[in-house]
């Protein structure tokens, strides 16, 4: 199955990666995705990974997702406030 997640605005990739980056980095403490999987318990190894169970793929990619989508609620919502306050 594709990807259903595409970005809207392709410009904003890479201000997406480096989100992703950062909370990686202060979820686990790293970024690699290779030390992330061994602590979910997810076997994964260099090269080709399509025999993991979607279920053990959702556990590594839907954390971060879902911090995502939270931080960036949190941002939009912290920017509304300023603009509703220069408004004033």
């Amino acid at each position: 199955m594709g990807r259903r997640n595409k970005i809207l605005v392709p410009e904003a990739r890479e201000g997406l990666d480096q989100l992703k980056e950062n909370l990686l980095n202060e979820r686990y403490g790293t970024n690699d995705k290779y030390e992330i999987a061994q602590e979910q318990n997810v076997p994964i190894s260099e090269g080709y990974n399509g025999e993991i169970k979607a279920k053990d793929a959702g556990r590594m990619g839907g954390a971060i997702g879902g911090s995502m989508v939270r931080e960036l609620v949190k941002m939009a919502e912290q920017q509304l406030g300023q603009s509703k306050e220069q408004h004033k």
